[in-house]
């Protein structure tokens, strides 16, 4: 019997990497097509113990070739033209780009959270979250069930590496002196309460996507959220300060149980001993990290918690092969 065939588009860049070794640490085994950009067609990558030779990506690459699934990670533009092409050719498509995530007939997926999505993919397109996103649904939709949510204020402290591989060295050259080139002020011993552009209503369009695409995860439309991202001098992993108002009153106590039994969080919570979620501690790693757990008195059942995840693995290719993985689960083969 032959191999489930598998495309993995934008192979060469910081999340597309990142699908090629969580793949194998999870060993999703498949006979695998790497493609990217003209500039970076004919390099070579190890993968699964053999080297795969990069390929152009054209208007051909899914013709007639049979690719069960498609992994993206390329940039909007590049989704926006390709993942068709490529789903009306019959392959499901898991793409990390933003451009498909509102669109009301594909789903948008954090397998801890509403894996049922995945029952109607009617374009053949899965949207994978936003990085900041992803992390922050998985305890909240706990929180969501057992207790219900009124209101969701985050604030979030970005890693470079949020922002691919010129952000990163953005950092790296920045400690050394060098002036910015991908952010618009330096980032080495700074932050910077700017990450992508600016809309109408004041928002970024980061702060934007934590607010719709959490309405839409978690199927509450009008959810009121709201939302302020700031880039810091981390290289990887991302920190939010989430502050929820609840419609039931809790026991803190209960809260830290109820995120132990959550599936992929795990309880960093005790400050008499200096322990919390760090990004440094979560680099590398694949769970979502609660800490801080603790009451907001300034308001009828208001709960602050700090929450903390590898942003290219959790935030992005992890997160995008758990929706392989659980559709093949559901024999989507």
């Amino acid at each position: 019997m032959s191999k489930m065939k598998i495309a993995v588009v934008g192979a060469t860049g910081m999340v597309g990497r990142m699908f090629l070794r969580v793949l194998e640490e999870r060993s999703v085994e498949a006979d695998y097509t790497l493609f990217a950009s003209k500039r970076s067609a004919g390099e070579t990558l190890l993968f699964f113990g053999k080297n795969h030779t990069v390929c152009e990506l054209t208007e051909e690459s899914f013709k007639d070739q049979n690719f069960r699934f498609a992994l993206f990670s390329a940039g909007g533009s590049i989704s926006e033209h390709f993942a068709p092409l490529a789903a009306k050719e019959g392959t499901t498509v898991i793409d990390n780009s933003s451009f498909w995530r509102m669109n009301p007939d594909v789903p948008l997926v954090v397998p801890e959270v509403n894996p049922d999505a995945l029952c109607s993919v009617p374009l053949n397109i899965i949207a994978n979250p936003n990085c900041s996103t992803i992390q922050a649904v998985v305890p909240l939709k706990a929180l969501d069930d057992a207790y219900g949510i009124e209101r969701i204020v985050y604030s979030t402290y970005q890693a470079v590496s949020g922002a691919g591989q010129k952000g990163y060295l953005d950092l790296e050259e920045g400690l050394c002196g060098a002036l910015p080139k991908k952010f618009p002020h330096p980032i080495a011993n700074n932050c910077i309460p700017h990450i992508d552009v600016f809309l109408p209503n004041g928002n970024t369009k980061e702060e934007q996507k934590m607010i719709d695409e959490t309405r839409k995860i978690l199927c509450r439309p009008e959810l009121r959220v709201t939302a302020t991202c700031v880039r810091v001098p981390v290289y990887h992993g991302h920190s939010e300060s989430i502050n929820v108002e609840l419609k039931k009153p809790f026991d803190v106590n209960g809260i830290r149980q109820l995120f132990e039994r959550t599936t992929g969080v795990v309880v960093r919570d005790d400050p008499e001993h200096n322990i919390y979620p760090m990004p440094i501690e979560a680099a590398g790693t694949d769970s979502v990290y609660v800490g801080r757990i603790r009451r907001d008195e300034s308001v009828e059942n208001g709960l602050n918690f700090w929450c903390v995840a590898d942003n290219i693995r959790k935030g992005a290719a992890t997160n995008a092969v758990q929706i392989l993985e659980e559709l093949l689960r559901r024999g989507d083969q």
